[in-house]
C-alpha cells in the first residue's frame, strides 16, 4: 500500500528558513531508517510557495486562471513529502509517528494519505 506523508508548510518553511543542524541530522537518520526498512519510495522537499504557480479551474469549459505565489494560507501549503510502500494503514501511521517534527519550531504537521 502506498502512502504519502505530506509535510505541511509553516511560516518558517515559507520564509525559506532552513532547519537547524540537529533537525537535519534527525531527519537524515529517519530517512535512513525508512530506506533500511525498504519502505521509502521517494522523499522530496519543495521550494516555498513564492516560487509556486497555481492553476485554477473556476468555471467549466473556460480557460483556467494562472496565479503566481506566494500564497497566503500556509496551513494549506505543502513543504515536502515522503512516499512510503507499507503493508497496512497502521504501519503507515507508525512510520509517520516516528518522524521528527518536520518544521522543528513546534509548527510541524504531517498529513498521511493513501495513494490510489
Amino acid at each position: 500500500m502506498l502512502f504519502m506523508m505530506i509535510v505541511k508548510a509553516s511560516r518558517n518553511s515559507e520564509a525559506g528558513n532552513l532547519p537547524s543542524p540537529e533537525l537535519i541530522e534527525a531527519m537524515t537518520k529517519y530517512n535512513e531508517e525508512l530506506v533500511k526498512a525498504g519502505v521509502r519510495v521517494m522523499a522530496k522537499g519543495l521550494h516555498p510557495s513564492s516560487n509556486g504557480i497555481r492553476i485554477s479551474y473556476l468555471k467549466p469549459d473556460e480557460k483556467p486562471i494562472v496565479t503566481y505565489g506566494p500564497f497566503a494560507e500556509t496551513k494549506e501549503l505543502i513543504a515536502g513529502f515522503i512516499l512510503i510502500d507499507v503493508k497496512s494503514r497502521e504501519e503507515a501511521i507508525q512510520w509517520a509517528m516516528r518522524m521528527p517534527d518536520p518544521q522543528g519550531y513546534g509548527e510541524g504537521q504531517i498529513e498521511l494519505r493513501q495513494v490510489f
